[in-house]
Parts: C-alpha cells; structure tokens; sequence
C-alpha cells in the first residue's frame, strides 16, 4: 500500500467475496456488454479524479479481481495488463483538480465515470457501479462495495488505480518536495507539511478544506494529524 490515508481504507473496508456471479445472472437476461466502472482519488488534495470502465470477457476470465485497495501494487500492475489484453473492452478518463474546484468531487467523479463509459467500444448495454448512478440512459445497478463484490468493478477500480498512481509518479519529478509518489496526494502528514511550507501547487485541489487551511494559517503537528486521521476512507 502506499499512503496512509489509503491503508486506513483497506483495513477499514468489510472483506466482502469478489466474484462474477452478477455478471453471469445479467447475462442469462440477456445483456452482452457490461461494464464495471469506478473510480480512484476522489479524497486525494492533488490532481484529477481518474475512473475507468471496463467490459469483461466471460470467455477469458482473470484470476484474483478484486478492490485495488486489497492489493499490492505489484498485484495491481499484474492485473492491470491482464484486463488490457483479455477484456472485451475497457477505457479510463480524468476530470482535473480546476474542475473538481468548480462542480465539486461527487460531481467530478460522475463525469469521469460518465466519459470512461462513453469511451468503450463497443458499448456497454448495461452498467455495475460502485455505489454511485450515473446520467446515462444505459440500464445500470450501483453497488454499494461494488469494487470488493464484482469481478467487472473491482477491474475498473484497479485499470483507474494504476493509471493514477503512474500520473502521480511523474507529477512527483515536477513537484519532488511533496512527496506525491509516495503518498499518491492523500492527507498525509507529510503531505499537508509541505503545502505548509511550499504553498499549494496549481494542481491541488483548492476547494479542499485541508489544502485552504495548510495555506493560510499555521497549523501544529497535532491538527496536520487530526487532517490526516478526518480523512477517512479515501482511495
């Protein structure tokens, strides 16, 4: 795992059994084309929101899907490149911190989720979300956990997951001082001190309240903790 925030996620998510048993019953009512979409970074202070959709291929199943917060990162690479080349279809989209400023993470993470999904080809005629619906006039079920109880989610979630931490590693060598490839912008400590000390970059998210307050006051070791503990299930 890597920042904090994110290892307080994976242990506080219920063990819950990823499996394809509701992609299979969608199929025998018909349905060819479904597609897990979730996305990654909505509690991050730094950068886009990143989602991905992806259809998968009953007839080339891949072992050990599950959520990405479940797995190491050398897990989530392995995997990522086994949906690439045996999914049917599969797309990922950002919406960039400007942005999650102007209409609000919910609803940035909407429209990411919303452009992976019109980006498949071929198209999804029915889609399973982690817990959030979508506007689109595509039949679809949010699942609540979805990422931790669906083969096609728990795809999306780690495809969205491996394209954001590698756009974090390269943000990482135009702003070192932050740390971001180690914490990947989460409300970390070390992450809220150096926007204490550098000021925010123009890619943090400014509407965050963690972020106004590491810019304009002076904050003790004990509140960038209580920031980083209020954080809560931030993936």
């Amino acid at each position: 795992m890597t920042g904090g925030a994110e290892v307080a996620s994976a242990k506080a998510s219920p063990r819950l059994r990823c499996e394809g048993t509701l992609e299979r019953e969608l199929r025998a009512r018909g349905f060819c084309a479904i597609a897990g979409v979730d996305e990654v970074g909505r509690g991050s202070l730094f950068g886009a929101v990143f989602a991905a959709a992806v259809i998968l291929s009953p007839d080339r199943p891949i072992r050990g899907l599950n959520d990405s917060k479940q797995l190491e990162p050398e897990r989530r690479e392995i995997l990522t490149e086994r949906i690439r080349e045996r999914a049917v279809a599969w797309s990922v989209a950002a919406v960039d911190a400007a942005a999650i400023d102007r209409i609000n993470i919910y609803n940035a993470s909407r429209l990411a989720m919303k452009m992976a999904v019109e980006r498949l080809s071929p198209a999804a005629d029915f889609l399973l979300t982690d817990a959030v619906p979508l506007e689109l006039a595509i039949p679809q079920r949010p699942l609540i956990h979805g990422d931790a109880r669906c083969h096609a989610i728990a795809a999306a979630s780690i495809i969205a997951k491996v394209e954001r931490d590698a756009c974090l590693r390269v943000w990482d060598e135009i702003y070192p001082q932050y740390g971001l490839a180690r914490h990947k912008g989460y409300n970390t400590p070390e992450h809220l001190r150096a926007i204490q000390k550098h000021g925010p970059t123009p890619l943090h998210r400014l509407s965050f309240e963690p972020v106004r307050a590491c810019s304009l006051f002076p904050v003790d070791d004990g509140q960038l903790e209580l920031f980083a503990v209020e954080a809560g299930a931030c993936r």
